[in-house]
């Protein structure tokens, strides 16, 4: 496929087009269930096999798309991971791992329905979002209100399960989760506070396993917050022409032609951090060798990076879920070579 027509061609529209509620005599009106989104893979899951009334609310949960659940949910997993390691636990805990995945499951979806509310109009004027749950009336916009306070009172009874000082750090980052999706309208920097937004579970991870913060799950998420605006940059690619139509800003747009360097200073800035949280936790070969991997892996999207072609950027976007998956193994290596080499073991 060639870039030209790999590249996204975005349409803009004054208002969103309702489904009308009658037809001309010999059409049938689709069914809201049967929609798909534009900007989902096709065939996916939901699409195919799950229960037609679920599925208009599965996609404003972004179930259909599930790169954004892991992306929260690595930092919840590496902090505890590292904690734990520096505690002289032998492996993580297990419970705790999977009360994670649950929380970042909801809370995603809570957030992205919650985002979609907020950008109902905007996304009712670009092709590439119009056919998204609200703006093509999938779900209503009061339903989509309910459905977050339904998918956070379940986060709630996940949370509920730690500690004190963890119920009381997750609570906190609900205030950054209500103001990230104004920020497109005000700043160049919204991937600035969608990492500070999307990583709070590099410090609840932390006081979950130890009751208490400090500096290494700071530089964790510090690390954390430069590797979002990293890899969020990537995916803002996409939208640049439509965000400039519609009076939107992003780092894509602030970075523009320079976004290489700032890619790969980003990316440095996240290894730096996270070798030195690793060091702090007592880590060793197995995770050192795992971020040297990270470091490598990280120079493949910086160099093959095409910010033109939209299936490049979406395409290096998702490799970040394997970024996650190399730093999670080389904290379980550490776990696994410690029990090798503890005596008597």
């Amino acid at each position: 496929m060639t870039t030209a027509m790999a590249r996204r061609t975005s349409v803009t529209f004054s208002k969103a087009q309702p489904m009308p509620d009658n037809k001309p005599t010999g059409q049938t009106r689709l069914d809201p269930a049967e929609m798909t989104t534009a900007d989902a893979v096709p065939n996916n899951w939901v699409d195919r096999y799950a229960p037609a009334s679920w599925r208009p609310y599965l996609r404003l949960a972004r179930a259909d798309r599930p790169i954004g659940t892991w992306l929260l949910l690595f930092p919840c997993w590496w902090s505890l991971g590292l904690a734990q390691l520096s505690q002289g636990d032998g492996y993580p805990n297990i419970w705790y791992l999977l009360l994670f995945a649950a929380g970042a499951l909801v809370m995603r979806g809570a957030g992205c329905a919650y985002n979609d509310y907020v950008d109902r109009e905007f996304d009712a004027r670009v092709a590439r979002t119009r056919s998204r749950p609200i703006p093509s009336g999938q779900v209503s916009p009061r339903a989509a209100l309910v459905f977050v306070v339904c998918l956070s009172l379940v986060g709630l009874l996940v949370l509920i399960q730690f500690n004190t000082l963890t119920i009381v750090t997750g609570i906190a980052s609900l205030a950054l989760v209500a103001l990230y999706p104004f920020m497109k309208r005000f700043t160049y920097w919204p991937q600035f506070v969608l990492g500070l937004t999307f990583n709070w579970g590099a410090l609840v991870g932390w006081t979950a396993a130890t009751g208490s913060l400090s500096m290494p799950p700071l530089l964790l998420y510090a690390g954390c917050v430069a590797w979002t605006i990293g890899y969020d940059t990537i995916y803002a690619h996409q939208d640049k022409e439509d965000d400039l139509m519609l009076g939107l800003k992003s780092t894509a747009i602030r970075f523009g032609k320079n976004t290489k360097a700032w890619l790969a200073a980003l990316f440095a800035l996240t290894t730096i951090l996270w070798t030195a949280v690793a060091l702090m936790a007592g880590a060793g070969i197995p995770l050192l060798a795992a971020l040297a991997v990270i470091a490598i892996h990280f120079a493949w999207q910086v160099r093959t990076l095409d910010t033109s072609d939209s299936d490049n950027c979406l395409e290096r976007f998702r490799a970040n879920r394997t970024v996650g998956l190399i730093f999670f193994a080389g904290i379980l290596a550490e776990f696994a070579f410690a029990g090798f080499t503890l005596p008597g073991g």
